[in-house]
Order: C-alpha cells, then structure tokens, then sequence
C-alpha cells in the first residue's frame, strides 16, 4: 500500500501547472522528485527535495498496554456512568463482543453505535496507584504535522505525561505534562503553548487546561503540534517558507517533531474531589475512545511514498539514498557526504542528490536497457541514455507511459514492462497504473475497461441502457432494440413508446379510439432519472 504518490500540500515544490498537467509547458515532464528542464545544452533532470503526503498514522501503529492486564472485562466487572457515576450498572465482560473494550477501539471508526472505547479496569486497589502506559510504535520514524488528540470516555485524567522516543523505545523524554493541579503534581508552574515564544517552543510543560473531571465538555486532550509551527509560519500557517527555514536550519527543531514511538502514561484518573470515595471505587478508571496522531514517513526529502508492506513502513528512496529513512548513499554513489534534501532555497528545495563514486562513472547501472549512460555535471549526476524496452527513468528503471511494471520479470529483463491495452472505448487514456488495471469511463469496468457494469451495454463503449427485460420495459406493445432504443407501434412514441403519436400533432380527439398512455409508470420514471431528462408527463 502506498501512503502517497503525491507531493505534499505543504512542500511548496513548484507551480501548480507542472503538478497536475501530465504535460506542462513549462517545465517539461514531471516525474517524482525530479523535473525535465530545457537548458542551453537540451533536456536535463532538475532534482529537488521531496517528502511523503501527510496521512493519518494511527492505521500503521501497534499498541502495548502496561500492565498487560490492565484492561477491563477479565473478569467481568460494572463501572459507574459518566454522567451519573452514583448510577453503576453499566458492565465490561472481555467474552462478550457488545460488552468488550478491548484496544483496537482506541482506533477505529466508531463501528459500534453510539461510540465505541477502550476501558480499563476500576479502581478497585485504591489506595493503590491506578496508572496504565499506552505505548504507540511505528517501527520507524514519522514526523508529526498536525495536533495529538486523544479523546476520552471518563473523565479526563487528574495526571497524565505524554512522552516520546526517537530510538524505538529505548530511552523516553517527556513531551508534556497534564495535571489539576501541575505544582501539586509534577512541582512545575501551570503554562499553556499561547505562554510559548519562538525561543522557548522546545520547553516542556505542564498544562491545567485539559485536566477536569466529568463535565460535558471534558472529554479531549491536545498535544498542540500547529501553535508550535504559527511561532514560524503565522497565525494560518500561511508563511511556511519560513517555518521550513528553520527546520532546515535547526537540527533541535527538527527532532522536537519526530519520533519513533509516543507513550501515554495515566497517573491517576479523574476525581474530581478533594478526596476518593472509597465506597464507589467503581467511578474511577480510563477510557479512551478515539487517538489521533497525522504525521508522514521521515525520509530526509529523498522520497515522495512510503510503502506498508508486512507491518513495516519503508520509504522509496530517491536521489541515489537507500535506508528505511533515506539515510545513506547506495552502493557506488558516495561521491560526497550523504546529506538530506533542503527546503532551501524555497520553494522546491535542493536534492542533494548523492553522486557516484569516480570508480563508478561509465559503469552506471541500466538494467541492460541502455547501453551508454553520460555524467551531467551540472548536476553531479549520470543517467542512462536512449533507454530501450520500453523504459525509462534515470536508470532505466521506470515503465514508459502506456506500459507497467511486470511483477514476474526481473529489471533487467526485455519484457520488464507490458503494454497496457487498455480499451479506447471504455479507457479515459491508454495508461494504466502498476498492476495493468485501466482507468474506466463512467459504466465501465474490467482491467482494461472492456466490460460493462449492469444497468449499461456496449454500443461505441457502455451505455446507459434505455430499455431492458427488467425495469425498462417498452410499453405498448413496443419492442427493446439492443438496449439503446425502442421499436414502436406506428400509434405510439416516446423514449418507451409511452406516448401516443398524435398527440405530438395535436389531432388526438375524445373519440379517437385510442387508449390513453400510461403516464408516470415506474419504468419511465426510473430511466428519465438513470438518464437526467425532465419528465414530459403532466400529473
């Protein structure tokens, strides 16, 4: 699965013509992290920085509980309501499905109406600490680009630290504190991020602001990622060139931002109380009903997409990088130091593309579809020339327009990339995506939009039918000509033979003998629908 095959909205990369023309006049044919230019010495690749889209992480993360057993059910137990927590009937059994909330709910669309939640146990061990750690993993580092919020079922948690990792849960550091009472809690001030500056954005925190107990509107957490970033780029987040200035220039900036692993640590649930009530332990646990965290694959801007393949995100290195984040040179190409791409200078932003080795230059690697390659030393690269079998790319390694990717043949082999064949009739272009499957006109379906859905028929590609055997009958007598018309009685006309002829010309009399049409019939309706055509008929 891909997570994008798009620049981000936030890149700035070029204009909005060379984006979404296939074509575009200016710059040329526009592939990836890379733009065809004209110079004085012809077509040459202009490479640039490049990055995933951001998306929603949540679907590519694993969660671990500690204690493992801290969830809610096993055994059966009652909790009290939110809103009456003197009213405790309400049940968690793990083996039931309607009584469970396991944590997989802390992620998924609200299947279950009307919402759906993790819970955990009560606290039945008071004075016992009831603290719990969520821990989120992604086996690879993301950088966030939007607020974390978690939204909660209880009340939201007397204490509570968000923490993170950037070596895969090895060492922690806290990202901030939550608390009634912050110097009571954790012996620091209360601040909110509006207390914050451009020199103190990276300050850890402690807030009072998201910590209450049951009211209605005390539900949800911020962890606030877009009022850090308005320090940089403004209020609207209009100005991100300059936001991107200083994450070029700000390895501390840049890091504050990613991670390889978020932690929630529950400390105690909310009272709301100066004490606990001992004898309706029931009305104290956590729950959570919803987690969100957006974000993008880290690839040093040496990768537009990042592929989920066996529950492990792995970005598609461009500019001669490999690694799981772009983080090194290939094999060959350490003419320079590997560096990551640059924002700088806006808009596009500079590759840093690595460059082959000296060793390396007139044995660049053309998967057999080229047999010459040249160094362009305006850009410190070589790129494979006249490439054959239908391919193209920097190293031959791409599929020309029209053709795709052979999953069973090797990159050097002659039939690496197959002809789409996709319909002209059906197709809206003769290009295909990676797997052979064809853009289809509206009716149409099939790998190579030869087929029609039902409701359509082929007559110069799919049609709407205008009359069938099931809901389109012809009336009056009339006959279904190939789907597309009906043969009428020399009386009748009409898209369904539904109206008599000479009422067209006016000359239908009270005594003509003729049986009046059968006007609104179900049939007629439905098809003026299928077809967008006003009615005719007056009620």
């Amino acid at each position: 699965m891909y997570l994008s095959r798009f620049l981000s909205i936030h890149a700035l990369w070029v204009t909005v013509s060379s984006v979404m023309q296939p074509y575009p006049l200016v710059w040329g044919h526009y592939d990836l992290c890379k733009t065809q230019i004209y110079t004085e010495e012809g077509k040459v690749w202009d490479y640039m920085a490049c990055q995933p889209e951001s998306t929603d992480m949540t679907k590519y993360l694993k969660v671990k509980l500690d204690p493992p057993d801290i969830t809610c059910g096993d055994p059966p137990e009652t909790f009290c309501a939110m809103g009456n927590p003197y009213m405790c009937n309400n049940e968690c059994d793990a083996s039931t499905p309607e009584l469970a909330h396991p944590p997989e709910l802390m992620f998924d669309f609200e299947g279950r109406h009307p919402s759906t939640f993790w819970q955990s146990a009560t606290w039945k061990e008071y004075p016992k600490p009831l603290q719990v750690n969520i821990t989120l993993s992604w086996s690879k580092t993301i950088e966030l680009t939007d607020n974390i919020v978690i939204t909660f079922e209880s009340g939201r948690p007397d204490q509570m630290i968000l923490e993170k990792s950037l070596d895969y849960g090895r060492t922690w550091q806290p990202y901030q504190y939550y608390a009634t009472d912050c110097l009571d809690a954790f012996h620091m001030d209360p601040k909110s991020v509006k207390d914050l500056s451009q020199h103190t954005v990276l300050e850890i925190i402690c807030t009072e602001e998201y910590s209450t107990g049951y009211t209605t509107n005390s539900k949800i957490i911020h962890f606030e990622i877009k009022d850090r970033f308005a320090f940089f780029a403004g209020p609207r987040l209009r100005n991100m060139a300059s936001l991107y200035g200083q994450l070029d220039t700000t390895k501390k900036l840049r890091d504050f931002f990613t991670v390889t692993d978020l932690r929630i640590r529950l400390l105690r649930p909310a009272v709301g109380e100066i004490f606990v009530d001992e004898l309706h332990l029931a009305r104290y646990f956590y729950a959570i009903s919803d987690i969100k965290v957006r974000g993008r694959c880290k690839c040093n801007l040496h990768a537009t997409v990042c592929v989920y393949d066996n529950s492990k995100l792995t970005c598609e290195c461009e500019h001669n990088t490999t690694g799981p984040d772009c983080g090194k040179c290939k094999k060959n190409y350490q003419g320079r130091p590997w560096s990551p791409g640059s924002y700088l200078p806006i808009p596009k932003g500079t590759a840093n593309t690595c460059i082959p080795s000296i060793s390396s230059i007139g044995n660049c690697e053309c998967f057999g579809h080229s047999n010459r390659c040249s160094y362009i030393d305006l850009l410190n690269t070589v790129i494979c020339v006249s490439c054959k079998h239908n391919t193209r790319g920097q190293h031959c390694e791409l599929c020309r327009l029209g053709y795709f990717r052979n999953a069973s043949a090797q990159l050097d082999d002659e039939n690496v990339c197959i002809e789409c064949y996709c319909n002209p009739l059906g197709s809206i272009h003769d290009r295909c995506n990676g797997s052979g499957f064809c853009e289809c006109k509206t009716g149409t379906t099939g790998p190579k939009c030869d087929e029609c859905l039902p409701g359509n028929s082929w007559h110069y590609g799919c049609q709407p039918n205008v009359c069938d055997n099931e809901l389109l009958h012809c009336q009056n007598g009339g006959t279904c000509h190939n789907n597309v018309r009906c043969l009428c009685p020399a009386a009748y006309t009409g898209i369904l033979c539904e109206k008599l002829r000479c009422e067209e010309a006016g000359s239908c009399g009270s005594d003509s003998g003729q049986g009046a049409p059968p006007h609104g019939s179900p049939a007629l309706l439905l098809l003026t629908t299928l077809l967008g055509i006003a009615s005719p008929l007056v009620f």
